[in-house]
């Protein structure tokens, strides 16, 4: 059995939390980044092993330019800022997402975390940037079609060792899904890797979300049962057994 859950997140509501005080949206945006190190460094202590960041979606590019230029400095300065501190806990960070759009300074960024922070073993932290669940899932299917007799169809196992490819970082089922900022839709994150992941909406803005917000999401966890097509089983007793 996989040791530890792996919790995905969709961090929405920085612009409204933003607005909502008569500040500028960057303002949300630099709030937000209080808020994923808040998380980060209190998810290994709940049993989080993996913990998944929707930081940028590919239908992102379609907000004004300023603002992606300003989120992509953001991004930066965040990498360059915590990658140090990532280590003395022991995450290591991977991107998952294209990469062939990013800005090169961020690129170069996005490098230098991921070999720092390499060895880290308590937490696999992964950030979407200029994600798209859909795009991926086709890239993987045309993996898996250029790879395959013409008269054999892809399984679910070897689109999933695809789809591992595509994102460039490892696959796996998502457990828990969050998301903050009270919209109820998945926005084209984990599609294939959320199957049967228990999902959890609230109307918390992301820059106020903390460590007892995730408490209450995996107290709220625990109480469910996950069938998954069979008979009920406790979540309390599988996050248990996983640890």
């Amino acid at each position: 059995m996989r040791k530890g859950l792996h919790v995905a997140i969709i961090m929405d509501g920085n612009g409204r939390w933003a607005t909502w005080r008569g500040l500028p949206r960057m303002a949300g945006h630099r709030a937000g980044v209080a808020a994923v190190r808040r998380v980060v460094e209190h998810a290994p202590a709940l049993g989080i092993r993996w913990l998944t960041l929707y930081a940028f979606s590919s239908d992102n590019w379609r907000r004004p330019a300023d603002e992606v230029e300003s989120i992509f400095w953001l991004m930066r300065a965040y990498l360059r800022l915590e990658t140090g501190r990532l280590r003395q806990h022991g995450a290591r960070l991977e991107i998952i997402g294209r990469r062939d759009r990013l800005p090169n300074l961020l690129l170069r960024e996005i490098g230098h975390a991921e070999n720092a922070t390499a060895e880290g073993s308590r937490l696999h932290l992964r950030i979407a940037i200029d994600y798209s669940s859909r795009d991926t899932i086709t890239r993987a299917v045309a993996r898996a079609t250029n790879a395959l007799p013409p008269d054999q169809p892809p399984s679910a196992d070897v689109l999933g060792r695809m789809l591992a490819q595509a994102l460039t970082a490892e696959s796996g089922e998502v457990d828990l899904l969050i998301r903050t900022g009270g919209e109820k839709r998945l926005s084209d994150f984990l599609l294939w890797e959320s199957a049967y992941a228990e999902l959890l909406f609230t109307d918390r803005m992301w820059p106020d979300f903390d460590a007892t917000d995730l408490d209450a999401a995996l107290a709220e966890f625990n109480r469910r049962e996950r069938r998954f097509g069979g008979v009920p089983v406790a979540t309390a007793h599988s996050v248990e057994s996983a640890r």
